[in-house]
């Protein structure tokens, strides 16, 4: 499944932070310390988010990065350096985002980044509320994708959002109008469809996943 298009590194075009936010800067956590929520069942195994660490992942994500049907849409093709940039920001940033191997079965498999919606850009582009938790995805290969798994695994996240970070109502996603199977996917995954928002990059479709439905949809 083709992912959405990734956030923009942390800088003049953020949100400014609110008190509560200033002290969880403060000690070194926006989001509720996602290295440590553990993994999580789901029908296709068992499932963990696992932060990224360049020294011993850029290859892997360079390699997916260059994948004609990654490509397309995250915009990052090329040399290392332009992976290792892009994710450096967000390591190096204050942790409105965290890059994540998706690992099933303790094998690396997907590329998430789990970021503060309401804090980021996209925030000035739909009403926003404190502590939404914004989704991308990238599915690495191509034997997972088109049966599913990106589906199980969107609602798989969306799930351990919501259960660690008591704060946040609602996981939000944008992806592109284009990218039907990763519309198709946050449909499936339990996510329903807010709006269609123009964003600089792209016409996106607003996808929402609420607390309060999690056990509808």
């Amino acid at each position: 499944m083709s992912p959405t298009r990734p956030p923009e590194p942390p800088g003049d075009d953020t949100l400014d932070l609110r008190v509560e936010d200033l002290v969880a800067l403060l000690d070194g956590d926006l989001l509720d310390s996602v290295a440590a929520w553990g993994p999580a069942g789901t029908p296709v195994g068992s499932f963990a988010l696992v932060p990224v660490r360049l020294e011993r992942d850029l290859p892997l994500l360079t390699r997916w990065m260059n994948d004609p049907a990654v490509a397309a849409f995250w915009e990052l093709a090329g040399p290392d350096t332009v992976t290792a940039d892009h994710v450096r920001a967000q390591l190096e940033g204050d942790g409105r985002s965290v890059p994540c191997l998706g690992v099933l079965d303790g094998t690396p498999m997907s590329y998430f980044e789990i970021y503060r919606a309401d804090l980021d850009p996209l925030a000035r582009y739909y009403p926003a509320r404190p502590h939404d938790t914004g989704i991308h995805l990238l599915i690495g290969g191509d034997t997972d994708r088109g049966r599913g798994v990106g589906t199980t695994l969107l609602r798989a996240v969306a799930d351990l959002v919501l259960d660690h970070r008591p704060r946040c109502t609602r996981v939000v996603a944008e992806p592109d109008i284009l990218n039907t199977p990763s519309v198709s996917a946050f449909l499936s995954g339990g996510f329903r469809y807010a709006a269609e928002v123009d964003l600089p990059d792209k016409r996106a479709v607003l996808m929402i996943r609420d607390r309060a439905l999690r056990h509808v949809l």
